[in-house]
């Protein structure tokens, strides 16, 4: 059989599905919809045909799409295909003998419009709140992904009572993989199977105040890595990256940031901090939600962040000790023989980006640090020896006063050449997956885009650690200087 080739008309059809942000499913449907209501319009010979064919095409998509999971998205382009479909058939009804009814044109356009302006919520809606679409990875590895869970023998769990329990993190490591066949299943976003993404989907709206339904696309996407892929042939040992999430936040909230990295040839160890982060689904099942709630009082918010702080630098220092084990074969898995942990960088997001600051201070086997938009919360802020790069929002008059101070002072404190990069147009969630799938607003997210969020904050990341780690030739400075204002503390 001849093979077909793709049409310029393919590529253009395919870029106005994906910026719709719908399924070519919910595409039709939505065709069909806007068609029964243009039906009405058409000359008399006409109307019967498409009538009957788009309301065929209607029923039988949401039939498909509720067997599949019908998206909240798509319900508004189903009942306005419903209204108006009624005043569509009517005036077929004439072929069975009944008198047909027929609005007049003044009765009917109102209706029409109303009709369409439903329908026209529901792509509105799926590009506001849409299944999150990962950009594709631009190193020379491909990704391979999976989670691990450790137990620290010597700390207890002071979220409970029970004097036997140890503290337990859950880490998702990605890493530099070989190629896997493109039909290999792809890694579910937000756990490592689509009831855990659920679970995690429904914590993280939860602890945000928003309704769940709202976010229910992101439990359906998928990533590029690919869970359990073998570790890549080549490349050697590498360099690792630690990262601990904002308050509440999760181990997968910077996917995208995680996979840019190790298609890099850097293997990501994103940590779960259970009690902390909004749910943390266990191996046996069980899930730990988040106990951290504000109080309202400032003081009392702020003694518990300081606390925190200092549970996930614990849970930093004890990670990098267990893939240091795992390097050596203590403890088993594909990645023994292939991690540099004496090229190691300690990074987070908010709270996150806190903690890694404290860790780089009590835990010198930590060789660089990365703090994005974290407010520092070290208690001891004494000198340490890491060179630290901190990213931060843009600033603006709603900003916290206290943050650039409070940021600049820490830097200043590594005894190596520290940098502080402020990225215009970006918000605090740029700095993790939510500009994939939350609405575009500039407060929120920022005004870079979906696609510019991820890559400006992987780009820098990765000029940092390059030359942090692998001593790369060339001016840090002249590079990190173009994706934003830049300060350098020598």
């Amino acid at each position: 059989m001849q093979q077909r080739v793709p049409r310029a008309e393919d590529g253009r059809v395919t870029e106005i599905i994906t910026r719709l942000y719908m399924s070519p499913l919910e595409v039709l449907a939505l065709l069909g919809a806007a068609a029964i209501v243009g039906a009405r319009w058409l000359p008399p010979a006409t109307r019967p045909r498409v009538t009957i064919a788009a309301g065929s095409v209607v029923v039988l998509s949401a039939i498909v799409l509720s067997v599949a999971g019908l998206r909240w998205q798509m319900l508004p382009v189903l009942a306005g295909a419903a209204c108006a479909l009624p005043f569509a058939v009517s005036p077929l009804l004439r072929r069975s003998g009944r008198p047909a009814w027929r609005a007049r044109w003044w009765l009917a356009l109102p209706g029409s419009a109303a009709c369409l302006g439903l329908i026209a919520t529901g792509p509105v809606a799926a590009w506001a709140f849409p299944v999150p679409v990962f950009p594709t990875p631009s190193g020379d590895f491909a990704v391979g992904t999976r989670v691990v869970q450790w137990t620290d023998p010597d700390r207890l769990e002071t979220a409970t009572a029970d004097p036997r329990d140890r503290r337990t993190v859950v880490v998702q490591l990605w890493y530099p993989a070989q190629q896997s066949p493109a039909d290999a299943q792809r890694a579910q976003y937000l756990g490592r199977t689509r009831d855990e993404a659920h679970t995690v989907s429904d914590a993280l709206a939860g602890y945000a105040g928003l309704p769940g339904f709202l976010v229910d696309g992101v439990p359906r996407a998928h990533t590029h890595a690919v869970f359990n892929a073998p570790v890549a042939d080549k490349g050697g040992r590498f360099p690792v990256v630690l990262f601990s999430p904002g308050l509440g936040g999760v181990r997968t909230q910077s996917t995208a940031w995680a996979e840019e990295l190790a298609s890099h040839g850097y293997v990501v160890a994103a940590f779960d901090h259970p009690y902390d982060s909004a749910a943390v689904v266990l191996a046996d099942g069980r899930t730990i939600n988040t106990k951290i709630a504000p109080t309202g009082n400032d003081d009392e918010d702020d003694k518990r962040a300081i606390e925190t702080t200092r549970i996930r630098a614990a849970d930093l220092s004890f990670g990098l000790t267990q893939l240091g084990r795992l390097d050596k074969g203590r403890i088993a898995g594909p990645l023994t023989g292939r991690l540099d942990t004496g090229r190691a960088a300690v990074t987070g997001h908010s709270l996150g980006g806190a903690a890694a600051l404290q860790a780089a201070r009590q835990d010198r086997r930590f060789a660089a640090v990365i703090d994005l938009d974290g407010y520092p919360r070290d208690p001891d802020p004494t000198s340490y020896h890491q060179p630290a790069l901190g990213l931060t929002q843009a600033i603006t008059p709603q900003t916290d006063s206290r943050y650039i101070p409070r940021l600049t002072k820490a830097l200043e404190r590594s005894t190596a050449t520290s940098y502080r990069l402020t990225i215009p147009g970006s918000a605090h969630l740029t700095f993790m997956d939510a500009p994939l799938y939350l609405p575009p607003v500039r407060s929120m997210v920022g005004s870079l885009g979906r696609a510019e969020s991820p890559r400006v904050v992987a780009a820098a990341t990765l000029a940092f650690l390059d030359s942090t780690l692998r001593h790369k030739p060339g001016s840090l400075a002249g590079v990190l200087s173009t994706y934003g204002d830049l300060s350098v503390h020598p």
